[in-house]
């Protein structure tokens, strides 16, 4: 029972502290429904197994093993958030130039939605599932290349458990633990989010916009951060 305590308070401090996948969640969230924003948390609560699973079983050891796989994996995770960065603030400027020529225009999932709506069910059917992959594919790789739960898994995990076959059940139940965190914690925020976004309707769009470019900006310094440390 201490074990699991100790594991949840790490476990909890370690998803509320600031880093790529809460700047994820205000980037999807500025342009997007709150659903497209849970999407995220799903494919960030699902990367967590992989990382757990990886630790279990040895993996992670033998990464760490290797200096130049370790290496690679830091630079694809850095190359992976620069590139999420660079996304965001150069949609944030083509939303502001189509909105300086024709009006308040935001392309985004919401305006997917509402176009799917329209359409039958099987491209209504296609287009929620392209949103869902895109989503879900956004969550997934930010938590998979992030450096954070990566160094976590390898060096704190196996504190709080053994690894044999009789602990492997509760090594699972810890990953699971952690994945709960994740989303509670990212679908609170989500939400207060969103509602503030309601409520500053009237200035929706300027807001959008200066929340993605602040957005990939932290993204982009995150990517630097990977690649500047040893």
């Amino acid at each position: 029972m201490n074990e699991v305590l100790a594991f949840s308070l790490v476990a909890f401090l370690l998803v509320i502290s600031p880093g790529p996948n809460g700047v994820l969640i205000l980037k999807t969230i500025a342009s997007n429904p709150k659903s497209s924003a849970l999407i995220n948390v799903v494919g960030i609560a699902c990367a967590t197994f992989i990382h757990g699973g990886l630790s279990i079983f040895g993996l992670s050891a033998l990464v760490m093993q290797s200096a130049e796989l370790f290496m690679l994996i830091k630079l694809l995770g850095a190359a992976y958030l620069f590139y999420i960065g660079v996304k965001a603030i150069y949609t944030s400027f083509n939303n502001s130039k189509k909105f300086n020529e024709g009006g308040n225009i935001q392309v985004s999932a919401e305006a997917l939605m509402n176009a799917a709506a329209k359409c039958p069910a099987e491209k209504k059917l296609g287009v929620m599932g392209r949103r869902f992959i895109t989503f879900f594919n956004e969550g997934f790789l930010t938590q998979l290349l992030n450096p954070k739960v990566s160094m976590f898994y390898l060096a704190a995990f196996p504190q709080f458990i053994g690894f044999d076959e009789a602990h492997i059940s509760t090594a699972f139940l810890f990953v699971a633990i952690h994945a709960v965190f994740i989303i509670s914690w990212f679908t609170s925020l989500i939400f207060v989010v969103d509602k503030l976004k309601s409520l500053q309707q009237q200035k929706e769009s300027w807001l959008n916009r200066w929340t993605q470019r602040l957005s990939g900006t932290v993204m982009i310094y995150f990517s630097l951060l990977i690649v500047s440390q040893r």
